[in-house]
């Protein structure tokens, strides 16, 4: 791997992220207290213990100081899924990277354009939407800035070829490709839900057995993060249930919380 990888993050995408990317050369890893930093250190040691034999996870060094991430060649914000949180943390980024620094967003819903003038260096910025959990996950999706210039869409190309990633070049919409043609979907089963009063498992287990998917939607929703869900809902302009926001308002936030569609604590 030639870029020396920044992550600001400590959550499910930044650890797999800098588990993937441990297999092929150093990582940072920003988490923003001591508490966190001690949570990534253990999931991102459990990913690389699945991934190689070697002690790959040494590789990721752990930091609480943003601006230790300066060294980075390329830097990539893996915050919460909300605008104004990733715009203060990649206004950061855009002081602390040198000239030649390639920022970019992990966002899954939210404006490249936008995120990228919040950097104030519009040109060096990408969106890399990698999918969890990313290191099972091929796809990435890659977003530009209207800005950016070939040399950063270049490199941004080069490192998901280097984590062994297939990179798919999307417009600048919300959602982008996957989730534009996901969520919907996944909501509707939560209609489905509502209306025939079926049990969540049911509903899952018809369309694994039926279509073939790993997944059912409703343990896809809880798997994501119904909190998450609902902030890819409204970015990408499509109703959220009223049962998804009751859940979300209850502190039920799928698997992370415990519970959700699903009793993940039995």
């Amino acid at each position: 791997m030639k870029e020396r990888l920044g992550i600001a993050g400590s959550g499910a995408i930044a650890c797999g992220l800098a588990a993937t990317a441990a297999q092929h050369g150093e990582v940072l890893l920003w988490a923003r207290s001591d508490r966190s930093a001690e949570r990534a250190r253990g999931a991102v040691a459990k990913w690389c213990g699945r991934l190689s034999e070697d002690p790959i996870a040494d590789r990721v060094t752990v930091v609480t100081q943003l601006d230790e991430l300066a060294s980075a060649t390329f830097l990539v914000e893996a915050v919460a899924e909300d605008h104004d949180t990733k715009a203060t943390v990649l206004t950061e980024l855009g002081r602390h990277g040198g000239d030649d620094v390639v920022l970019a967003t992990t966002t899954s819903s939210l404006s490249i354009a936008q995120l990228a003038r919040e950097t104030g260096r519009p040109e060096r910025f990408v969106g890399l939407h990698v999918f969890n959990p990313v290191p099972r996950m091929e796809l990435v999706e890659l977003a530009y800035a209207p800005e950016a210039v070939e040399s950063v869409r270049e490199r941004a190309r080069e490192l998901c070829a280097a984590l062994g990633k297939t990179a798919v070049e999307v417009p600048d919409i919300p959602g982008f490709v996957v989730n534009r043609l996901l969520f919907p979907y996944l909501f509707s089963a939560v209609d489905l839900l509502e209306e025939t009063g079926l049990e969540a498992a049911e509903i899952d287990r018809c369309m694994v057995l039926g279509t073939g998917q790993p997944m059912g939607p409703l343990a896809l929703l809880d798997y994501v993060g119904l909190d998450v869900s609902k902030a890819i809902g409204e970015a990408i302009g499509t109703t959220v249930p009223a049962k998804v926001q009751e859940l979300v308002a209850a502190g039920s936030l799928g698997r992370k919380s415990g519970l959700g569609f699903h009793d993940y604590a039995r």
